[in-house]
C-alpha cells in the first residue's frame, strides 16, 4: 500500500511562507503523479498543485499561481510545496495524494492520500 506522509504546516501571519513536504511509499512501476490539494472548514477539497514523475512537468490552480511552486525530489520520493505570499484565504488542511493519471488536479484521479497537515495564516 502507498503510504504518504505529508509535513511543514504551521501558523504563518499573511504575506509569510512555509514549505510543505510529502514523503511517499514506493508508488507501483511506471509514471506516476503526486499532488496537493487543500480543505478549508465548511468547504469542499479543492486541487492546488501537482508535478509529474516523467518529466517534472507541473500544474497549478489559478489560486496559487505565482504564489506557489512545486517540486520533487525522486530519489528522497519526496515533493514539495513551497507558499509564499500567504493569505488567510490559504487556510486549509494541505493533503498530498497519489496518482497514475498524468499531471491531474481532479480528486477522483487520485486513489492514495496522506493524513493532512494543517497551515493557518493570520491576518
Amino acid at each position: 500500500e502507498v503510504q504518504l506522509v505529508e509535513s511543514g504546516g504551521g501558523l504563518v501571519q499573511a504575506g509569510g511562507s512555509l514549505r510543505l513536504s510529502c514523503t511517499y511509499s514506493v508508488f507501483g512501476y511506471g509514471d506516476y503523479a503526486i499532488g496537493w490539494f487543500r480543505q478549508a472548514p465548511g468547504k469542499e477539497r479543492e486541487g492546488v498543485s501537482c508535478i509529474s514523475s516523467r518529466d517534472g512537468s507541473t500544474k497549478y490552480a489559478d489560486s496559487v499561481k505565482g504564489r506557489f511552486t512545486i517540486s520533487s525530489d525522486n530519489a528522497k520520493r519526496t515533493v514539495y510545496l513551497q507558499m509564499n505570499s500567504l493569505k488567510p484565504e490559504d487556510t486549509a488542511t494541505y493533503y498530498c495524494a497519489a496518482t497514475y493519471y498524468d499531471r491531474s488536479l481532479y480528486e477522483p484521479h487520485y486513489d492514495h492520500w496522506g493524513q493532512g497537515t494543517q497551515v493557518t495564516v493570520s491576518s
